[in-house]
This record gives structure tokens, C-alpha cells and sequence, in this order.
């Protein structure tokens, strides 16, 4: 039983480099524009897939020629593509801009992703021999809460990216094995600030007191605060590179983080693991085209050693 299963969003991001960003009302030039396939979910099951996990995603795209790239994307990097539906109308599209500092702004259109419905998750969705599902909040809220019901019905650990962030029911929060959040997201689950290892714990204590098994805060530069109800807590620090474009790190993070796992990891190595992965990642432009593989990984820790 180690498989992934991913349930979430694929996107086609168009991507467009510039020095700053503009003010409201200011026209400015970038220097390039790319099409980069995308998404959380997607990104995500190109991370584990990448990362040495054995990945099948469940989402949707359109009828537009974006649906077959985003496809063909999928599988070039070795995930399972099978259970994916096509909808009628256009697949999702994110427009991102990206200053020189590797910061990022995203306007994101749904389009195939807002009609993945709880059916096509019931009748697309395969648990056997699944180690763990990996979800995000890309695809409408009924099709992920049909998602992680059915998973823990069937004894399979749930992996929640509550991104973009929103307040989650509290009947959800027993349910999860995983909460995986940035500072951003998890301020809004636990109802505190969250800028450092400090406060991301003082959330995370908060979370488990919801009835979630584990939680996880990414930090960014800082590392990650992982905590769970058996009491493990740890602290794992960033890798310090030079960042080119943070788009996806955090989906890169969850994916190599549920590949480690599944793959039998203890919790430090995978968190050493998923930080290793991350911080390739944003050394690198645009979103799955940045996603390091196994040997990529294990080449860079090796030389962190």
C-alpha cells in the first residue's frame, strides 16, 4: 500500500517575468511569457511522481488543446493520467506574474476544475493499495469533502492542502492525517498569526485540538514545523539557495513529503526530504517544469551532508 492518489486542479499557467510589479492602473513590459502546465493537484502528483512515488491523479480539464497538454505533462513525468475526466468548455488557466525577488501574484480561472462534482470523484476514485490521497482547495468544496470522507471510509490517509486558504469545517479536522499549510493558510485554519517556528507551533497545537492527527506549517526561508498527536514536534530548517521563481515550491514540498512517506521514511527524513525538493524548486522557473526528481534530491542532500 503505496500508492498515491492526487484529487485536485490542473491548470495551464501562463507566466510572464517582470522587474516589479505594476500599480494599479500602470501598464508595464515583461520580459517573457510562458505556458507552463500547472495547478496544485497536478503539481503536486508531478512532485511525488518525481520524487520516486508510485501517483495517480483524479481532476479535470477541457475540451480546449490546453487539455491535452496538461495531460501529456502528467504522464511524461510518470503519473497515472487514466482517471482523468474532460469536461466541456475550457481547462483551468492561472495568470502569473513573477518579479526579479522570485515572488509571484496569481489570478486563477477554474474552468474544468469548478465542475469536478462528488460523483466524478465517487466513480474516478480508486482506493486500493492507496497509501495516501493528497487534496488542495481548487476543485469545488462538496467534490474534496466527498473525497476525504471516502478516503478515511477506507482506511486511507488524508493529506489536506487547505490552499487557497480558506476556514475549514470543524467535521473535517478528525478526518485528516495531514494538514500540510503555509503561514498564510495556517493563520486563517487556527485563527492565530503565523510567522515563525514559535508561532507555526502555537498553531499547530491549536489544529490538533480540532481533532487533526498531524499538522505541518511550511515557513518559507525558515524551514517547516511539523507536529502531530502522538507529541512529536520537529523543526526542520530551510536549505539557503538563491531563489528564481516560488511558484509551486510549496506543491513540490507536499508531493516529495507524501512520496517520502509512503515510501517508508521516518517523519524528520521525509521533512529533510520535501525541504530538499522545495528549495530545487525555486531555484528553477514555472511549475512543474521546476519539479526536481529523485536523483536530483538525493544529489543535493548528499552534498548538504
Amino acid at each position: 500500500m503505496n500508492k498515491l492518489l492526487v484529487i485536485g486542479s490542473m491548470n495551464m499557467d501562463v507566466v510572464s517575468n517582470v522587474k516589479q510589479f505594476p500599480l494599479p492602473g500602470e501598464t508595464i513590459h515583461s520580459s517573457g511569457t510562458a505556458f507552463v502546465p500547472g495547478g496544485k493537484g497536478a503539481n503536486q502528483a508531478v512532485a511525488a511522481a518525481s520524487a520516486g512515488g508510485d501517483c495517480a491523479m483524479v481532476g479535470a480539464v477541457g475540451l480546449d488543446p490546453f487539455g491535452e497538454t496538461l495531460i501529456a505533462s502528467l504522464e511524461e513525468r510518470g503519473v497515472n493520467a487514466g482517471a482523468v475526466i474532460r469536461k466541456e468548455g475550457t481547462s483551468g488557466i492561472a495568470f502569473i506574474t513573477v518579479n526579479e525577488e522570485g515572488e509571484n501574484h496569481i489570478i486563477l480561472s477554474a474552468g474544468a476544475n469548478g465542475e469536478v462534482t462528488a460523483a466524478d470523484v465517487a466513480s474516478a476514485a480508486s482506493w486500493d493499495g492507496v497509501y495516501a490521497v493528497l487534496l488542495q482547495n481548487e476543485i469545488p468544496w462538496a467534490a474534496t469533502m466527498a473525497a476525504v470522507q471516502a478516503a478515511h471510509a477506507a482506511g486511507v490517509r488524508v493529506f489536506l492542502n487547505p490552499a487557497p486558504a480558506r476556514t475549514l469545517p470543524d467535521e473535517l479536522f478528525p478526518l485528516l492525517d495531514t494538514l500540510i499549510m503555509n503561514e498564510t493558510e495556517a493563520a486563517l485554519v487556527a485563527g492565530v498569526p503565523v510567522s515563525d517556528p514559535a508561532t507555526a507551533a502555537a498553531a499547530a497545537e491549536l489544529v490538533l485540538g480540532k481533532g487533526a492527527a498531524g499538522v505541518i506549517v511550511t515557513l518559507g526561508e525558515q524551514g517547516c514545523f511539523y507536529a502531530d498527536a502522538q507529541g512529536a514536534r520537529l523543526f526542520v530548517p530551510a536549505f539557503r539557495v538563491r531563489p528564481a521563481d516560488t511558484t509551486a515550491a510549496g506543491d513540490t514540498f507536499i508531493g516529495a513529503y507524501a512520496a517520502a512517506c509512503a515510501n517508508g521514511y521516518g517523519k524528520e527524513e521525509a521533512l529533510r526530504y520535501a525541504t530538499a525538493a522545495s528549495a530545487l524548486a525555486v531555484t528553477r522557473p514555472g511549475a512543474q517544469s521546476s519539479i526536481p526528481s529523485k536523483a536530483e534530491i538525493e544529489a543535493f542532500l548528499t552534498v548538504q551532508q
